[in-house]
């Protein structure tokens, strides 16, 4: 450990005294051979210095840069000073999934993003010791899989994803009972069936619904609402429901040849070959090929890391901005970059161009201008007349972004409220317009990020628990 820190643990000169360290990363050489996850965790001494880093703010930005207001000053100091069970404790009473989020959360256009020390050094390190911490904890045999007594009160929680993975986890804490029903056949939502495992490895996921299943939580899988899940029987067979389900529809290709094979949207080019549940769609084969992927979001660097890793001969990313504009992570860029992806930038797709048997041959674009920042938001850009240009491909991924898909709104759903795109409408304590059903995530507020989620389904178990605890009392008085 450097004297700095050993003799100073919570000094605010720390930042000028010790370098920024990212978490240690394998080479990219080795790490587009597989699909582990490519970043390790600091050691002790690592955390404990680059923790001291932290100058301990009054009004600390991180705190308000973060969807769930996580105490981060707080155990940035336990970690600087070594007392990492307590620091994983403040952590844990801020995310119940801390293990998950500092691996997905944008850190740097939220909580490091907003650190004081931007401008004059690199941010305080929260995502990696917010890792540290997480995984610390585990090791140590610090994640209690314990409940309250069980109150006899039944809760059901649609949708396996982080939302209804912490509504759950808060609600069996308190002694409910709780029963998870997902469509899907395979439990954690994007976090398994969207997400690359370099990012977030199965286990991860799947060893917080081990400690689900040990506080008593109950799967039911392949159950699709309205068809084998009744909404109405819900409500009669449980006290509370909580609606947590993913609703967003990839956003479509909308230029001629867009209906060409080969033309590939970008979750099931992820999960063709990672997942053990079989899919609607025929094998891709991708080694040996040209691969485009059109967008530049965090969905399309796992797209472009993804083709690298099936053995794709090359792998061009297309924007019609520039690189300063790219609303992905600039780490993930940064990763998609030394893994061997190419960037194309402000070029706009034009149409997709085929051969006879109507397979993709290329893509014609054209060049863009881009304009002045006039709000926040993407800067306006401008079609540059007589500069088009075709690249050669022989697939196309579109990773476009996602737009809301309208939550159901007939039969047992009529009389749930909705807004103007059919997203369900929520008080402030999560509750929707019929008692006793609450509702967080995208179904609530649209295509967002991991941390909203979680944020909405904290604060929905803690009103079902209240509401429930309520309503007891005045059938019991």
């Amino acid at each position: 450990m450097s004297e700095a820190v050993s003799q100073h643990p919570s000094s605010k000169y720390a930042w000028r005294e010790l370098a920024h360290k990212g978490l240690p990363k394998r080479s990219a050489s080795e790490r587009v051979a597989d699909f582990l996850e490519i970043y390790g965790l600091y050691d002790e001494v690592t955390a404990r210095e680059q923790a001291s880093r932290c100058i301990q703010c009054p009004n600390p930005s991180c705190v308000t840069g973060c969807p769930l207001c996580n105490p981060i000053p707080e155990w940035m100091l336990l970690t600087a000073e070594g007392r990492f069970l307590e620091a994983a404790a403040v952590l844990g009473s801020a995310t119940n999934m801390a293990e998950i989020c500092a691996r997905v959360c944008p850190t740097d256009r939220l909580c490091e993003g907003s650190c004081v020390l931007n401008g004059v050094s690199e941010p305080v390190s929260i995502g990696a010791i917010e890792q540290f911490l997480a995984e610390y904890a585990f090791a140590h045999g610090h994640v209690d899989a314990s409940t309250a007594p069980p109150n006899g009160l039944r809760v059901a929680v649609v949708g396996s994803g982080p939302g209804g993975l912490a509504c759950a986890d808060e609600l069996a804490r308190r002694g409910h009972s709780v029963t998870i029903f997902d469509s899907a056949l395979v439990p954690g939502g994007l976090l398994v069936n969207g997400t690359p495992a370099f990012k977030v490895e199965r286990s991860i996921v799947q060893r917080r619904i081990e400690i689900l299943k040990q506080r008593g939580v109950i799967f039911r899988l392949g159950a699709k609402l309205e068809e084998t899940l009744a909404f109405g029987q819900l409500r009669s067979d449980f006290d509370a429901v909580f609606l947590g389900f993913d609703s967003r529809k990839a956003r479509p290709l909308e230029i001629p040849g867009a209906e060409l094979r080969g033309v590939i949207q970008a979750l099931p080019f992820i999960l063709q070959k990672i997942t053990s549940v079989p899919l609607e769609l025929s094998p891709i084969e991708v080694v040996g090929k040209r691969v485009l992927v059109l967008g530049a979001g965090d969905t399309a660097m796992d797209c472009l890391r993804t083709a690298v890793r099936y053995g794709a001969r090359e792998v061009t990313c297309v924007y019609r901005r520039d690189e300063w504009d790219m609303p992905c992570s600039r780490q993930e860029y940064q990763n998609a970059v030394e893994e061997g992806a190419r960037f194309v930038f402000q070029a706009a797709p034009v149409a997709v161009l085929g051969n006879d048997q109507r397979q993709v041959t290329g893509l014609r674009v054209v060049r863009t201008e881009l304009g002045l920042m006039e709000s926040p938001g993407p800067r306006p850009f401008l079609i540059r007349p007589g500069s088009e240009f075709e690249l050669a491909a022989d697939l196309i991924v579109t990773a476009l972004g996602f737009d809301p898909l309208p939550c159901p709104h007939w039969g047992d759903f009529a009389d749930l409220a909705v807004n103007d795109w059919g997203g369900i409408t929520v008080d402030l304590n999560q509750m929707t317009s019929i008692p006793g059903v609450f509702a967080g995530g995208d179904i609530v507020r649209g295509p967002s990020m991991v941390l909203h989620a979680v944020r909405d389904a904290r604060r929905a178990a803690t009103q079902i628990h209240g509401y429930l605890s309520a309503r007891r009392k005045t059938e019991n008085a």
